[in-house]
């Protein structure tokens, strides 16, 4: 692919994911990695991040959210095992035997759908318990463990789960992880009552991200990084609590940059408005430079009137409203530019860099959305 001829692209840097991967692989020790490649790769590309994995054997696993994204993990050349995280249609459940998926069970009516088909096909399936522990998302209770235990025993490929696993509520919104040491405790008792109804899985998994790099102690036989594989802290207090534990500070560098190009140049007149709204209005003779990039490909609308892109390494500030293809940026003090000029929406210009940090403060949210919403039709080049 010709960088050359894109107007509105994506760079990977495989050095950076080396390096974030190396970071994370001292967390995790001798435990097994499953590297969270759910929501598109958190926006970086499913088959370009897995292109990239399958040259770093530490990796054993990848999770995945949907049939469609492990179909496509296949597709695209990804042979070692896949945990699927989210619900899996009960009609379309072959799909765990054709492409050899472990799926994660919370309901009765798949895992028992699964114990038909293992029969039917005498094939042994794992399976992944979500244990509830206290988040009140997707997972069973401990109150329901002994009927899952029934159902596992009343079909011979499937025995008993091959792992069990759990997600924390709050262990990246806070410095305080009294609620984490809650959650754990709970999953600590579910794992014995397992043990007693004789289906204890070998393999247990609880550690994000986050609770991978704060606590040993959830760092059990898998571990599930997500966000810092692709070079992100999870919060701001993630980072801080790392800091205080007398952590270093250079673990991780993001993976992506987006970037677009000036497709046109206009001046604009004193007192003139700009854009859908008439948001801004100008106040001297200014020079807009237009991109061909709008909340479409991922680019929020809130940013509008906020945010700033690179050009030149110099800071451009957004005018007026986002539109749907294109947005307009303030080029009057940035000497030397044309059309054609390189921009960076997110990632490093010169000296300066725009962050998926800062896009997310500014818009009111924060970085995995606005890396999972960069549109799937955005070109994206390893470099």
């Amino acid at each position: 692919m010709n960088k050359e001829n894109l107007l509105n692209w994506i760079e990977l840097s495989e050095t950076a994911l080396s390096k974030n991967l190396k970071s994370l692989a001292h967390f995790a020790g001798r435990r097994v990695i499953a590297v969270s490649v759910k929501a598109n790769a958190y926006g970086h590309g499913l088959s370009e991040i897995i292109s990239m994995l399958n040259f770093d054997k530490r990796i054993e696993y990848i999770t995945v959210h949907s049939l469609d994204e492990a179909a496509e993990a296949r597709s695209v050349g990804w042979k070692r095992q896949i945990i699927v995280l989210g619900p899996i249609a009960n009609g379309l459940l072959e799909g765990v035997f054709e492409y050899n998926l472990e799926p994660t069970i919370f309901d009765q009516i798949t895992l028992r759908t699964l114990g038909r088909l293992s029969n039917k096909h005498k094939k042994t399936v794992r399976t992944h318990l979500k244990l509830e522990t206290g988040t009140n998302r997707q997972g069973l209770t401990e109150n329901e463990l002994a009927d899952y235990a029934k159902i596992y025993k009343s079909y011979p490929f499937l025995k008993k789960p091959y792992g069990a696993g759990t997600h924390f509520a709050n262990i990246e919104d806070t410095t305080n992880h009294d609620y984490a040491q809650f959650q754990l405790q709970n999953f600590n008792r579910m794992m014995k009552k397992l043990e007693t109804l004789k289906i204890k899985p070998p393999l247990r998994h609880a550690a994000s991200s986050a609770a991978l790099i704060l606590f040993e102690k959830t760092r059990f036989e898998l571990v599930r990084p997500g966000i810092s594989v692709y070079g992100h802290w999870p919060s701001k207090e993630t980072y801080l609590s790392h800091l205080q534990k007398g952590g270093k500070n250079d673990l991780f560098q993001p993976v992506l940059c987006w970037k677009t190009r000036i497709t046109q140049l206009k001046n604009v007149k004193i007192d003139e408005f700009v854009g859908y709204g008439c948001t801004y209005r100008t106040t001297k003779r200014t020079k807009l430079a237009i991109l061909p990039v709008g909340y479409f490909d991922g680019y929020s609308r809130s940013l509008s009137n906020t945010a700033y892109v690179l050009i030149r390494g110099r800071r451009a500030p957004v005018r007026g409203r986002v539109c749907m293809n294109l947005m307009m940026v303030d080029v009057t003090d940035i000497k030397g530019v044309k059309l054609g000029d390189e921009v960076t929406l997110i990632g490093r210009s010169g000296k300066d860099a725009v962050t998926a940090e800062q896009l997310a403060d500014w818009s009111g949210t924060i970085q995995y959305e606005v890396l999972a919403r960069l549109s799937s039709g955005l070109p994206r080049i390893i470099v």
